[in-house]
């Protein structure tokens, strides 16, 4: 019974809610809502904490060799495979904040008593498996194209990507690779956790209104996916000290984008 309520959600006849047409101007309104939430809750502090554990372990593995230099790019990518998941207490805040409610920073907490935790769950373990599955086959291509051997420094390793043409093709099947998964991973998740913060409705119902959100509005849902990139790459210079800003900025506009997309609750699609 527990798992088909991770499943389906706490009705015996989940509700499909309705979705909106959005265009470049939602996506502008949602990201100023999600700048004045992080203005008026700074929670750069929690990703602080949670990014530099990361680097600094990958950094150590650097100063210990070079094995792990392939997948430094893979793992800075993955930031975005993981981020709805990472961002869910964020959404949670957002959510408090718009209902008048308390919403200090520890109530990122409060998500932990959401009856939809499992789905919740749920979801992020399949985000997990998507990175992992990143990982491996990122990989996989730099292995199939370079040998099983690690560079012997970090100025090889630049200058076999950049001088060679095993290089430009790491980096043409690299990122047409790492597209398919965002693809994926930004169809999937585009509202599906903050739907599941504010309704009961399940894990199966959350990814099949993100996928038809995104079906929906294929030019804003693109945008946004190129707005989100954009910015990662801009907040990982110099040093990453910008994701601090840049994640949690992300993380709560993307609670107002979910409410812009999704209509609230009463409204329903057909099953």
């Amino acid at each position: 019974m527990a798992q088909f309520h991770v499943i389906a959600g706490a009705s015996e006849r989940p509700a499909h809610p309705a979705i909106r047409k959005i265009g470049a101007a939602d996506l502008r309104e949602a990201l100023k809502a999600g700048w004045d939430d992080f203005a008026t809750i700074p929670t750069h502090a929690i990703f602080v904490c949670l990014i530099y554990p990361i680097i600094g372990f990958a950094l150590g593995r650097l100063a210990i060799g070079y094995a792990v230099l392939p997948l430094l790019f893979p793992l800075i990518a993955g930031f975005a495979l993981v981020g709805p998941l990472a961002a869910v207490g964020l959404y949670e805040l957002s959510r408090r904040r718009e209902a008048g409610l308390d919403s200090s920073w520890w109530h990122v907490f409060d998500v932990l008593k959401s009856p939809s935790i499992g789905a919740i769950a749920a979801l992020g373990i399949l985000l997990m498996i998507i990175f992992l599955c990143w990982l491996y086959t990122a990989q996989a291509i730099y292995q199939s194209l370079f040998g099983l051997n690690a560079p012997d420094s970090i100025g090889q390793f630049v200058d076999e990507v950049l001088n060679t043409p095993q290089g430009w093709w790491l980096i043409v099947l690299g990122n047409g690779a790492g597209f398919l998964f965002a693809l994926v991973t930004l169809m999937i998740s585009a509202v599906s956790f903050p739907l599941l913060l504010d309704r009961d409705v399940g894990a199966w119902v959350a990814v099949e209104t993100s996928v038809r959100a995104a079906l929906a509005n294929p030019f804003a849902m693109a945008l946004w996916g190129v707005i989100v990139a954009a910015l990662l790459v801009i907040g990982s210079l110099p040093f990453f000290l910008g994701l601090a800003v840049v994640m949690p900025v992300l993380g709560h506009a993307t609670w107002h984008l979910y409410r812009r997309v999704v209509e609230r609750e009463g409204r329903h699609a057909a099953p």
